[in-house]
């Protein structure tokens, strides 16, 4: 091995055989040990309670009783919820344990105000009662769903949907104003579809309810003038499940 080889070389050498070397000045830091402030208890406390509630948007929670850190410094903070809320809402007393470095640093609870951020769909426009659900239509709104709990999510935009009453412009619209569009409806004549391993009928039967895609509904046989149920699989399509 030559002796004299510059030291780029013996790093390379020493990384293709596994063997570790330090760097000068490469050392990784440490951070600095500190007090629990406010802000990492929120922190630690929206990213837990996101998770326990499975919540869709942002979380914002604020401390209504001034927030005294426990008497110690450490490097690593937890705040462990140990008692949950029924429910997420917009004011919620919640027990927590602090960890510091790992060791128990005391017991707590906290009562906190909160928000949850999510966009909504707003009337653009008036809307008409059995119109077709048409984003186009309306516009998005940034509300606190803990607020307006009731508010139909931007999420919400397919075409199963439809307007179940007339709604003024600018109105912030709800799970009330829209139903699942019906794909039968009463008194249409259908067509029945029945599998039991390779054997398939099919008939034609007259339905005698409204019915979305999953719905059952019953239908009668033209012919015997039984009834039995189906469910909706399409547009004037059910299906008899054994």
């Amino acid at each position: 091995m030559n002796s004299r080889a510059h030291p780029a070389q013996w790093l390379t050498l020493l990384l293709c055989l596994g063997v570790s070397a330090a760097i000068p000045g490469a050392a990784a830091t440490e951070p600095a040990a500190g007090p629990l402030t406010q802000e990492q208890v929120a922190a630690g406390l929206v990213q837990d309670l996101s998770a326990h509630f499975n919540l869709e948007g942002e979380l914002q929670l604020e401390l209504l009783r001034p927030w005294t850190p426990p008497d110690r410094m450490a490097r690593e903070w937890r705040v462990v919820v140990t008692e949950y809320p029924a429910v997420a809402a917009a004011a919620m007393l919640v027990r927590c344990r602090l960890l510091a470095d790992g060791d128990r640093a005391g017991e707590c609870t906290l009562t906190l105000r909160a928000t949850l951020w999510r966009d909504a769909w707003a009337a653009r426009q008036p809307l008409a009662n059995g119109a077709d659900f048409d984003p186009a239509l309306l516009e998005v709104r940034r509300v606190d769903f803990f607020r307006d709990r009731d508010a139909l999510p931007a999420t919400v935009g397919t075409p199963v949907y439809m307007f179940a009453r007339a709604v003024g412009a600018g109105r912030l619209l709800t799970w009330r104003d829209v139903a699942r569009r019906p794909l039968v409806r009463k008194g249409d004549l259908v067509e029945v579809t029945a599998t039991d391993g390779r054997l398939r009928i099919t008939m034609k039967g007259l339905a005698l309810q409204n019915g979305a895609e999953g719905d059952s509904v019953t239908v009668r046989n033209p012919d015997s003038r039984r009834d039995f149920t189906a469910y909706v699989i399409d547009e004037n399509r059910v299906q008899v499940r054994f």
